[in-house]
């Protein structure tokens, strides 16, 4: 009998048959996985599985808690939901990218040690970019790159903080990180990047917009979840990322109102909403902690059916910019209702999912007396539902008429996302069995009139504002400058530079190694020792020569490349004196 099935184990060996099959089989296939891997979790209970060992070190495949076993739940559930949305795909490709991308999100859940963690983090990044290459734009080519630079990086950062880490505590395993070790703020860098923390967010807002309309869905659900668990593992309490959580729900929510593509502004609403669960992580109170982590739970869900609304727009139209959009509600009847559930649910209406995860975290900020960070996340909360939703189901759903008349998505679409739908409505009703599934126990009731009234008020308030200044907020066509235009810049800079100066100091050197020092050698060896005397009359012949040989090349050269060879030259000249410097001292 099987102990312990890691359902993450599932998905990636799954991910390989995926090819092999064809038709009705991989259909079927595509949601049997899935299905196992939710009876997987349903059967799960605390404990270490998957133990072995490797070179001399001891790895945990399988750490099971109540805190990874409701991200388990809710990375199944939502593996369910994307796989039904992307069923009329018929490419492969994605749907190979997205099961490993899932088995990649659940074996980082799981897993007991750094080692395994790595491991997994890294093929969530390489998986995922895939279903940005899958769109096959020159646009989303390019961003897949810059996703893919930029998550390598951040790994080069937790793998030099996890080195460091075992340095200082002779162990690998994964579990709250020692303040005082050498490798504690590179690990946390390694994983506020992942939860796009500002400034290390421009990744997701540049690529999300840029992926295929089924892999957005599934991109938005886990990257920034699972480093939410990370943190909730790794840096529970850390204050550091109370203000982080707290700029990053203000930060997502000015960026949003600069916004004209749907999936662009939705996407800066996740770095919003991933800022209370940060924020939450920071507080580190056991409220604060249930808050972040059913938060999250809730914000897969609506922020999936967010993605899914717009999706299915795209889908039909072909187009994701407000100012192209209007008057589609005639013919999407169904979707413009699907998507308001998800709105409602991100902006925390009563009884809808962000009211009962979101208010724990708020709630867990006052009671910490936290009055500034209390005031500016409902701040953050009224500006996320003056855009997710107000200002974009208005401009894209009605608004001035386009003149387009889509019909609505594939069936199997709607019905994802009225299953979405369906549990952002449910947890909001009843939120018992979800407070059942967090890490420890639950003392809050959200539906006390003090805080409906509250609510009520703040969103009324804001319903009105926006009512008030319509006009002033229509979207214009206009591209927002942020992050992630030091390394567009950055990245074109460092390629000239290698392409240019670089390249030619390094033909400089080899050209002086291949005619003066080999000569040299190769005179020497010839000779014996007894001629070393005549290594200077080698030296002078050969610098000679080659002088010789580049005053004919320079003379042909064109200005340009004569400026490569002088800054080649002085950089050449000042990174050999501080070797010489560093040597010295």
């Amino acid at each position: 009998m099987i102990e312990w099935v890691h359902p993450g184990l599932l998905f990636i060996f799954g991910a390989f048959l995926i090819t092999l099959l064809k038709g009705r089989a991989r259909q079927a296939f595509l949601l049997l996985v899935p299905v196992l891997a939710i009876f997987a979790v349903a059967s799960m209970s605390p404990g270490d599985y998957g133990n072995v060992t490797f070179t001399g070190r001891d790895l945990v495949f399988g750490h099971v808690d109540k805190l990874s076993i409701v991200f388990a739940w809710v990375f199944t559930i939502m593996s369910l939901i994307g796989m039904v949305y992307a069923f009329h795909v018929k490419e492969p490709g994605e749907h190979v990218a997205a099961f490993l991308y899932v088995g990649g999100s659940l074996g980082v859940v799981f897993a007991g040690d750094y080692f395994t963690l790595f491991m997994f983090w890294e093929s969530m990044a390489f998986s995922s970019a895939y279903l940005v290459f899958a769109r096959n734009r020159p646009r989303s080519v390019r961003a897949g790159y810059r996703y893919l630079l930029v998550h390598v990086t951040g790994g080069v950062f937790l793998m030099a903080g996890i080195v460091l880490n075992y340095l200082h505590t002779g162990s690998f395993v994964f579990g709250a990180v020692d303040p005082d070790s050498t490798g504690y703020y590179l690990i946390m860098t390694g994983f506020i990047l992942n939860a796009a923390v500002p400034p290390l967010n421009a990744w997701l807002t540049d690529a999300y917009p840029e992926a295929t309309v089924t892999g957005a869905v599934f991109m938005c659900a886990f990257t920034t979840k699972t480093a939410v668990y990370v943190l909730v593992r790794g840096f529970p309490g850390a204050e550091i990322l109370i203000w982080l959580g707290v700029f990053m729900a203000l930060y997502g929510v000015v960026y949003a109102v600069m916004e004209n593509d749907a999936r662009r502004l939705l996407a800066y609403h996740i770095v919003s909403q991933v800022g209370y669960m940060v924020a939450g992580v920071g507080i580190g109170t056991e409220l604060a902690l249930n808050g972040s982590t059913s938060h999250a739970f809730s914000h897969i869900i609506y922020k999936a059916l967010l993605f899914m609304g717009a999706g299915a727009v795209i889908y039909m139209t072909g187009r994701s910019k407000l100012t192209e959009l209007g008057g589609i509600y005639r013919t999407m009847p169904v979707t413009v209702c699907l998507y308001m559930i998800g709105a409602f649910a991100i902006s925390a209406f009563p009884l809808f999912s962000g009211f009962v995860s979101k208010s724990m975290v708020i709630a867990a900020a006052s009671g910490d007396n936290l009055a500034t960070a209390t005031l500016l996340l409902t701040m953050a909360s009224s500006g996320t539902f003056l855009h997710t939703g107000l200002k974009l189901p208005y401009y894209m759903f009605f608004g001035k008429d386009s003149g387009l008349r889509p019909k609505e998505p594939p069936l199997n679409m709607l019905i994802a996302m009225g299953m979405a739908a369906f549990l952002c409505i449910a947890i909001g009703v009843y939120p018992a069995p979800l407070y059942d599934l967090l890490p420890y126990a639950v003392d809050f009731e959200p539906y006390t009139s003090a805080h409906v009234t509250v609510s009520l008020g703040i969103l009324m308030f804001t319903l009105l504002g926006f009512v008030w200044f319509l006009k002033d907020l229509d979207p214009e066509n206009t591209i927002s400058l942020d992050t992630d235009w030091f390394y567009r810049k950055g990245a074109k800079a460092f390629m000239w530079l290698a392409r240019g100066p670089v390249a030619s100091y390094e033909a400089v050197v080899a050209e002086l190694a291949n005619t003066v020092v080999l000569r040299s050698l190769f005179a020497t060896a010839r000779r014996g020792l007894w001629a070393d005397i005549n290594i200077v009359d080698a030296i002078v012949n050969g610098v000679a020569s080659t002088i010789m040989g580049w005053g004919s090349t320079l003379r042909k050269m064109q200005t340009g490349t004569l400026t490569h060879y002088a800054v080649a030259m002085a950089a050449g000249i000042v990174i050999s004196i501080l070797v010489f410097s560093l040597r010295a001292m």
